[in-house]
C-alpha cells in the first residue's frame, strides 16, 4: 500500500515538474519570439533610414552643386550661360529628390515571393481545368489596360469573341474557344510606361521592341539586360534576358514575358503567343520569344 502510494505521488510530482517545464519553456520561447519580432522591426527601420539618408544625401550633394554652379557663374561671366544652366539643373533636381524621397521601401524578395504565390496558385489552376500551355495575350480594345491572357483548352483553338474575353473568366460556350482568360500582370506595368512616354506606344515592333525593353531595364529594373532580335516579316521578336528580379521567367505570367507580350498585344492590335526558352532555373540567361500574325 506504502509502496502504491509513494509510486502514485512520484507521478504526480513528475507531471507537476513535466508541466512547470514545458511551462517555461513556453515562456522562453515567447520572448525569443518578442525579441526577434523587435529586432525584426528595428532592421526595417534602420534600413528605411539608411535609404532615406542616401536620397537626401543625394539630394544635397546636387544642391551644393547648384549653388556652386550659380556662384561660378556670378564670377565668371564668360561661362555664365554654361554655369546659370547648370546651376538651375542642380537646384531643381535636389530640390525634387528631397522632396520626393520615398518614405517606404520593399525589398525584391517580398515582391519575388508574393508573384511566386500567386504563380504557383493560377498555374495550379491552370493544371486542374486541364488547360494546354499556350499563352496567348490578346487586345479587346484600344489601350493597355484592354489585353487579356487566354489559355486555351487544346493547342488547336479559335479565339473567343472580344466581348467574351472582356467579360469572362472561364470560357466553356464552345468546344475550339474553352479555356481562362485572366488579366495580365504586365497591363499596369505598361499603362506605368505609357504614363511616362512623350507620345503614345509605339506601333511598329521594332520601336515596341526598344520601348519595352528599355522599361524593362532602366524604368522597372526588372532585369539587368534585354537585347531584342527583331523579324517584322515572320512576326517574331526574341528577347534574351539576363537576371531576372522576379525569379526564373518560365513562371505563370511572368511579369517579363507578361509586359512584353501584352506591350506588343496593345500596340500592335494583334494577338501575341509566348515562349521561354534558356537557363529558366537561375533567370540567368533566358530567351523570351514573342509570336503574331505579321499578315
Amino acid at each position: 500500500m506504502s509502496q502504491t502510494g509513494m509510486s502514485t505521488n512520484g507521478r504526480v510530482v513528475d507531471d507537476d515538474a513535466d508541466k512547470t517545464a514545458s511551462a517555461e519553456q513556453l515562456a522562453e520561447l515567447r520572448t525569443q519570439v518578442e525579441l526577434l519580432t523587435e529586432e525584426n522591426d528595428r532592421l526595417r527601420d534602420s534600413y528605411t533610414r539608411a535609404k532615406q539618408t542616401q536620397y537626401r544625401r543625394s539630394a544635397l550633394g546636387l544642391l551644393a552643386v547648384g549653388t556652386v554652379a550659380a556662384l561660378g557663374g556670378l564670377f565668371v561671366p564668360t561661362a555664365s550661360t554654361v554655369l546659370f544652366a547648370l546651376a538651375g539643373s542642380g537646384l531643381f533636381g535636389g530640390v525634387l529628390t528631397y522632396y520626393l524621397t520615398p518614405e517606404q521601401f520593399i525589398s525584391a524578395d517580398v515582391g519575388r515571393d508574393v508573384y511566386a504565390m500567386l504563380a504557383a496558385n493560377e498555374a495550379a489552376l491552370v493544371s486542374e481545368l486541364g488547360l494546354s500551355s499556350e499563352r496567348v495575350y490578346v487586345p479587346v480594345s484600344a489601350g493597355s489596360d484592354s489585353v487579356r491572357l487566354f489559355v486555351p483548352h487544346d493547342t488547336e483553338y479559335v479565339l473567343p469573341s472580344e466581348s467574351a474575353l472582356a467579360e469572362q473568366t472561364l470560357l466553356a460556350d464552345e468546344a475550339e474557344q474553352r479555356g481562362l482568360a485572366l488579366d495580365p500582370s504586365g497591363t499596369r506595368l505598361l499603362a506605368s510606361l505609357e504614363s511616362t512616354l512623350r507620345g503614345s506606344l509605339a506601333d511598329s515592333p521594332s520601336d515596341l521592341a526598344s520601348q519595352l525593353s528599355d522599361a524593362l531595364v532602366e524604368q522597372f529594373e526588372l532585369v539587368d539586360a534585354a537585347e531584342p532580335d527583331i523579324d517584322s516579316e515572320s512576326g517574331r521578336c526574341s528577347v534574351a534576358i539576363r537576371d531576372s528580379v522576379y525569379g526564373p521567367i518560365d513562371q505563370f505570367d511572368h511579369p517579363v514575358v507578361s509586359l512584353l507580350a501584352a506591350g506588343f498585344a496593345a500596340g500592335l492590335a494583334v494577338p501575341v503567343t509566348t515562349s521561354v526558352s534558356g537557363e529558366t532555373e537561375d533567370a540567368q540567361d533566358v530567351v523570351v520569344t514573342l509570336r503574331w500574325d505579321a499578315d
